[in-house]
């Protein structure tokens, strides 16, 4: 977990119930998930696999070990979870050297919690390296602090990343929104007691007690996460 912008700037988001805003990388700030499938299709081809599209909507979001352990069960692949990994990693890490898309309205949406001085944190299932790469396109100063999923015992869908985010902002679980955009990141998030704004990336997201769905973060301004939060379950 890191911190990458003063402590002036992690105060409690003031008149209002909302404390903080806890947000997924991959599919939700950046346009990635794509380059993940293609970094997942060259490796296993390099492999002498050719994976399913099918495929997709299973590893989406998820952590690296269950990713890649399933398209290694899949396709019967030689090679050990750990050296794939490094693989994927390392493909991923190519992709993105010169830069990544942004969402749409991801980069206003920051720009607005950090003029008011509301508590942010990254929160994400990738490795440390590519979370630090990404930092680069995204802005460190918008974020608190970060939570890799290799910083973790256990990542998403568990709860400990958001637990480990929100206890780093000194902010309640209940009265932190979460950005989303697979049902992994949502289920880890609402696992911790937060409430959740789901953007689906590549699979749908179904509506649910305590999460709103929207089509773009081009729907979600500072009102919206302060009303997500006052408003009853």
């Amino acid at each position: 977990m890191t911190s990458t912008i003063p402590a002036s700037l992690t105060r409690t988001a003031e008149g209002s119930a909302l404390q903080a805003v806890l947000l997924d990388m991959d599919g939700t700030l950046v346009d990635t998930e794509g380059f993940w499938w293609d970094a997942e299709v060259r490796v296993f081809a390099e492999l002498g696999h050719t994976l399913d599209e099918a495929w997709r909507d299973v590893v989406v979001g998820g952590p690296m070990t269950r990713s890649a352990g399933y398209l290694i069960e899949v396709t019967g692949a030689d090679i050990t979870l750990p050296e794939v990994t490094v693989l994927l990693n390392d493909a991923f890490e190519k992709r993105i050297s010169q830069g990544v898309p942004l969402m749409p309205g991801a980069e206003r949406l920051l720009a607005e919690l950090a003029d008011q001085r509301v508590p942010t944190a990254l929160v994400s299932a990738s490795h440390r390296r590519i979370i630090d790469r990404v930092l680069g396109s995204l802005g460190p100063e918008y974020f608190a602090l970060s939570v890799a999923g290799d910083e973790v015992p256990r990542t998403k869908p568990h709860p400990d990343p958001y637990l480990l985010a929100a206890r780093g902002l000194g902010a309640e679980p209940a009265r932190c929104a979460v950005i989303e955009d697979t049902a992994t990141g949502v289920a880890a998030a609402e696992a911790a007691g937060c409430r959740v704004v789901a953007v689906p990336s590549v699979a749908p997201i179904a509506p649910a007690e305590g999460r709103v769905v929207v089509g773009s973060l081009e729907e979600v301004d500072l009102g919206f996460l302060r009303a997500l939060i006052t408003s009853p379950k």
